[in-house]
């Protein structure tokens, strides 16, 4: 089942997740996001949570990519909106144990992943499910609630449990409805479910805010075209002549973290006749700096039938920015007020407020407080808003303004937002001087009694270097690295581009790129260190440069070709003083660059540029290790009268170390051995044993003994080697004139008979123990007899074990893909045998394959020995 290509998120565009069964932008059943939202917020409510994530795997299964959040805005979580598999986080470990973890604070948490503690240092309690579809594993459910009030593991277990079920029950009908669409399909696997969009927002259920403004609407249900009044315009921010009356025009103007509360709103219309308070946000026209403002808004209507041009929904939009009478109360407050929204936007400020900060409240609505006060502007500001939205607990600061004055700021924590005070206080006992806008002591609120618990501020920058050093240590190759920068640094920073180009001879080079348009990096390919190109100077002067808007950049460099983008930063990968290569950012929306994002992108770039050349020498160690090992291989196998055979052999992609996997065709007096072989563990020995082995076997064969003492001798010369290995080998000695064979088995994995007509069989071989183990080991004989048209297939045990498989079931899907793929090809059939270990990214071991064709009509000239 594939899903749509990620869409870069410009803060204006609508989120494209999830995949359709062909059906228009309006069809939101058809939605994956509607088989999590549901049981998600079920969850949540199930054990009085106050936010919960779905995580899914991706199409490489090397990720979870974040698919569903309710209850914590996306923009706190933009670090981990993709995590590894293999990473020693929560949600991963849940997935690949498949097991429930429950986490009741942060002290528990610490224990058990204290690199993930270190990116987001909040108490905070967190259970964690994993998510299956006709028993796989697809994804991990994952609830947060608050430390404050403790909850036993069995009400968790029992919450997760009812609301896990239906999610999968929900998971399945969805993957089959999506299956049945696509049988044509041979790619596509009936029950997978895949993700890898950005994540979907859901609401919480919220009372219905009082309204001021109002607005009214047609929808049409079956063509999803919309009418409205000039009221609802302006509620929208559009304009009669900007307004086509599609469903598109209305969801560009709604924040993308909410497009699931506007399309949730057809499903109700449709299910239930009617829309009662759908809440999301629209963004008006972007202020003089170019900040984006947002619109409170509410949507209602009921369903009226209009003949047979089929269902309309006629509805109103609410304006919910002001005018309430809670707002009135609030105005007679002697402190200060304001609410936060969950991203941690001004969504209302009292009077008393603007005097305290300074400030008009129509510039704080809907902007971050710490963007528009320039003495609010010190990272920790912002890391107490983040303290107080993760561990749902009151946060307690104090600052000391431009003018000396000593202003204490109380966040009051809740799930769709926060709501703050602010008042004049003293200075607290034995504070040093303060430079004006930092923080002093962290005090409890204005109250009798002593200071409430408070979270330790820890400066946003700090995340994103600690994430990155994280992944990164886990990066092996130079694929590797260039895949974790992408996954940490696009969503980080809310950039939608990204290149990274290495130096090699003196020209760059590119290594990896995402979301360019296709082909435009081309002519930068191989440019030299003389060209005058920002990517090249930013390596060359050692210096990053920074680009707000397109007139910027073409200033600095007349005639540089420009995509879509808007803002970028090019970045010097400098590694012990060495040049390694240059990474380039863009962003789809003009982006100021912060003295502080520009520190920790300069930072971040530093930290590729180590691992990306630790990476490097590791490849080209890793290419010289892989050549020693294919240089013992047999580079041709022979021609055989009455036989076609053809060998392959995939290396392990896990570690650096060789294998000692071996294959190899023999003539003999009698008339030609088969033989395949694996050595036990991964290093040069390995494949010096190997070598050994290799050679012995093909002396024994050659010298005319019998394959009981081929073995035989085999064995007893690998326990003399004292070399503390151990080895698998299958022998078969076959007469391509009759058809007999003698087969010898010592430890190593059955092999596999296809007959003329199809029928496949595993070959049940007597067998005695592995190589080396036993000096005076006997190894039985087997007779066979192949029939003409008869294919035989030899393989190491890489090719049918896989991680939380066994190997029988791993020997009957090879069983199976040699009964269907067909035979008029020796080379294609061993092709399709490989073709799953070949795509598979983290393969643990070797694989090797030695097909035998016996007396075929038409007979094929013998392939390569090794691919």
């Amino acid at each position: 089942m594939e899903m749509p290509a990620a869409v870069p998120d410009d803060g204006r565009s609508g989120v494209r997740a999830g995949g359709s069964a062909g059906h228009g932008t309006g069809a939101t059943a058809d939605r994956l996001e509607d088989a999590l939202a549901e049981p998600l917020v079920a969850a949540v409510q199930g054990i009085g949570g106050y936010g919960g994530l779905v995580y899914l795997r991706s199409r490489d299964r090397r990720s979870l990519v974040l698919s569903v959040v309710t209850g914590v805005p996306r923009s706190l979580l933009n670090a981990w909106w993709r995590v590894p598999v293999g990473g020693a986080l929560p949600a991963s470990e849940c997935y690949r144990t498949g097991e429930v973890m429950w986490l009741p604070d942060e002290r528990a948490t610490m224990l058990r992943f204290p690199q993930f503690t270190a990116a987001l240092p909040y108490a905070f309690a967190s259970a964690h499910r994993p998510v299956r579809v006709d028993g796989e594993t697809v994804g991990v459910m994952t609830v947060l609630r608050s430390v404050r009030d403790p909850v036993g593991p069995d009400e968790v277990e029992a919450a997760l449990r009812t609301a896990g079920q239906d999610m999968e029950a929900r998971l399945t009908r969805y993957a089959r409805r999506i299956a049945d669409t696509h049988t044509a399909d041979p790619d596509v696997v009936a029950y997978g479910i895949e993700y890898d969009d950005q994540p979907v927002s859901v609401r919480l259920p919220t009372p219905p805010a009082h309204t001021v403004q109002v607005g009214m609407v047609e929808w049409d249900l079956d063509s999803d075209r919309w009418a409205a009044d000039d009221e609802a315009l302006l509620i929208l921010g559009l304009t009669r002549e900007d307004f086509g009356g599609t469903l598109a025009d209305v969801e560009a103007q709604v924040c993308p973290d909410d497009l699931f509360e506007l399309r949730a709103g057809r499903r109700d219309a449709l299910t239930h006749g009617q829309v009662r308070s759908r809440h999301f946000r629209v963004m008006e026209d972007p202020d003089e700096d170019g900040r984006l403002r947002y619109r409170p808004v509410e949507l209602w209507g009921h369903v009226v039938r209009v003949g047979a041009a089929g269902k309309l929904l006629v509805g109103a939009l609410v304006d919910t920015e002001g005018g309430v009478t809670a707002a009135e109360a609030a105005e007679r407050l002697p402190d200060g007020l304001f609410s936060l929204d969950q991203d941690g936007r001004v969504t209302y400020a009292n009077r008393r407020c603007e005097e305290l900060l300074g400030c008009d409240r129509q510039q704080l609505l809907g902007h971050h407080p710490w963007q528009v006060i320039s003495w609010l502007r010190d990272p920790a500001y912002e890391d107490r808003y983040r303290a107080a939205m993760l561990s749902q607990e009151p946060v307690t600061y104090l600052v000391h303004d431009p003018h000396g004055t000593w202003l204490g700021f109380v966040l009051y924590p809740g799930v769709h937002g926060l709501t703050g005070r602010v008042f004049r206080t003293t200075a607290p006992v034995s504070t040093r001087p303060t430079t004006p806008g930092r923080a002093g002591a962290l005090i409890g609120p204005a109250a009798a009694g002593p200071p409430e618990p408070v979270v330790a501020a820890r400066a946003g920058v700090l995340y994103h270097v600690v994430q990155m050093a994280s992944v990164l240590t886990e990066a092996v190759t130079v694929k590797d690295v260039c895949r974790a920068v992408a996954e940490q640094l696009l969503p980080a920073f809310g950039a939608q581009e990204i290149a990274l180009y290495t130096v090699r001879d003196g020209r760059m080079h590119l290594l990896w790129e995402s979301g360019y348009p296709e082909g435009f990096l081309d002519p930068f390919e191989g440019v030299p260190l003389d060209a005058q190109l920002p990517g090249v100077h930013a390596l060359t002067t050692r210096f990053p440069l920074f680009f707000e808007s397109p007139d910027a950049l073409s200033k600095a460099y007349p005639g540089i070709a420009l995509d879509r983008m808007h803002s970028w930063s090019f970045l010097p990968l400098i590694a012990s003083g060495h040049a390694v290569g240059s990474c380039i950012l863009g962003w789809a929306a003009p982006h100021r660059f912060t003295p502080d994002e520009r520190s920790a992108l300069t930072a971040l770039s530093g930290l590729s540029a180590q691992a990306l050349e630790r990476a490097r020498l590791y490849d080209a160690e890793s290419a010289v290790a892989r050549g020693l090992q294919e240089g013992l291989l047999p580079h041709r196998l022979p021609a055989i009268e009455g036989l076609v055979t053809t060998g392959r052999y995939l290396p392990g992609t896990q570690g650096m170390a060789i294998g000692g996997d071996w294959y190899d065709v023999i003539k003999t007096g009698r008339g030609v051995a088969l033989v395949i072989g694996d050595v036990e563990g991964h290093s040069v020995g390995a494949a010096a044993v190997m070598g050994q082995l290799r050679s012995a076997v093909h002396a024994f064969a050659t010298s005319g003994r019998p394959p009981q003492e081929v073995i035989t001798h085999t064995n007893r010369l690998l326990a003399e080697l004292e070399a503390d290995a151990f080895a698998t080998c299958c022998y078969i000695e076959l007469d391509p004139r009759s058809g007999r064979a003698l087969a010898v088995r010592a430890g190593h994995p059955p092999p596999l008979l296809r007959h003329p007509d199809g029928r496949t069989e595993t070959l049940d071989l007597l067998g005695g123990v592995m190589l080396g183990v036993e000096p005076d080991a006997l190894y039985p004989v087997t007779a066979l007899t192949l029939t003409p048209g008869s294919v035989l297939a030899l393989y190491t045990d890489g090719l049918v074990e896989q991680p939380g498989s066994d190997i029988e079931t791993g020997i009957q899907a090879a069983r199976a893909c040699l009964a269907r793929t067909r035979t008029d090809s020796v080379e294609h059939l061993a092709d399709q045998l490989i073709k799953a270990a070949r795509r598979a990214e983290d393969r643990p071991d070797d694989v090797a394959l030695l097909l035998t064709a016996y007396n075929w009509e038409d007979r094929e000239r013998p392939g390569p020995g090794t691919d």
